[in-house]
């Protein structure tokens, strides 16, 4: 099958800064090799055929369809038909949602596709225009409307004991305020109150992915900043709290499917 060359292929990122990441794309071919972050990832294709692989099975996104991707799930993409794909995504951390939910297990839409019309219809504001600014309290408003959505299509599970949601924002902040120096499990228990063995399986829970794997993301986050600003791919890797850039890159790769160069490559080319 014959497919447009990756010259053509295109990643626009919302000017506006926020508390969501936003973005616009187009792949002609492949789009990204298998990987997984530790947000939502919520989109919704406007043309062509959006092929993913997403818990052992390929799913295939036509235009309107929204697609919910849990965090933490491994998945790809890359374009069903010789037409390529164009689509928008809002990436959302589980923070966020927590917030409104208050400590329920983060919900789960099963196969990474839907048609509920309450979450179509939350996601509005946030998948509009990436050119458009958005008012923080519409976000706001968005935001609660998609945590219940979410919630609604996917049904409350049944649990034993509900997470303490204080206690983990306690160790979630105290990875925030460390994000250079060493962390330990232990560190967080300690600052969480609660035993080591607890504080990871109610933090999965809540934030969707382990505390070893949310310290690691948001030091990406900062290399990701610190390399659009202009610092060499090395010197970010060190400046985020990484041993080298060969320790960041294995983890870049494998959150973003693609190594930091042509990441950054793909944030510089406009459509």
């Amino acid at each position: 099958m014959t497919r447009k060359t990756a010259s053509s292929d295109w990643v626009q990122h919302a000017a506006q800064p926020g508390r969501i990441e936003r973005i616009e794309a187009y792949f002609g071919g492949h789009g990204y090799s298998p990987h997984r972050h530790d947000t939502y990832a919520i989109g919704l294709t406007l043309a062509g055929v959006q092929s993913f692989q997403y818990r052992r099975a390929q799913r295939h996104s036509l235009p309107g369809t929204v697609m919910v991707l849990h965090p933490d799930e491994l998945h790809d993409g890359e374009a069903g038909t010789a037409a390529g794909f164009h689509y928008r995504m809002a990436y959302i951390e589980p923070s966020l949602i927590q917030q409104i939910l208050g400590g329920r297990p983060l919900p789960f839409i099963e196969g990474g596709l839907s048609a509920d019309s309450r979450i179509q219809a939350a996601l509005t504001p946030l998948l509009q225009n990436i050119a458009t600014r958005i008012d923080l309290m519409e976000e706001d408003d968005a935001l609660h409307d998609l945590a219940h959505a979410l919630l609604g299509a996917a049904g409350e599970r049944p649990i034993r004991r509900r997470p303490d949601f204080v206690a983990l924002e306690r160790a979630r902040a105290h990875i925030h305020d460390s994000l250079d120096s060493a962390i330990t499990i232990d560190a967080l228990a300690e600052s969480s109150g609660l035993d080591r063995w607890q504080l990871s399986r109610d933090f999965r829970a809540l934030y969707g992915t382990s505390p070893y794997r949310y310290l690691t993301m948001r030091r990406l986050d900062v290399v990701r900043r610190l390399m659009l600003a202009g610092q060499s791919i090395n010197q970010s890797a060190l400046m985020a709290g990484f041993f080298d850039q060969s320790h960041m890159a294995r983890h870049f790769i494998s959150t973003y499917g693609a190594p930091p160069a042509r990441w950054l490559k793909r944030m510089r080319i406009s459509p």
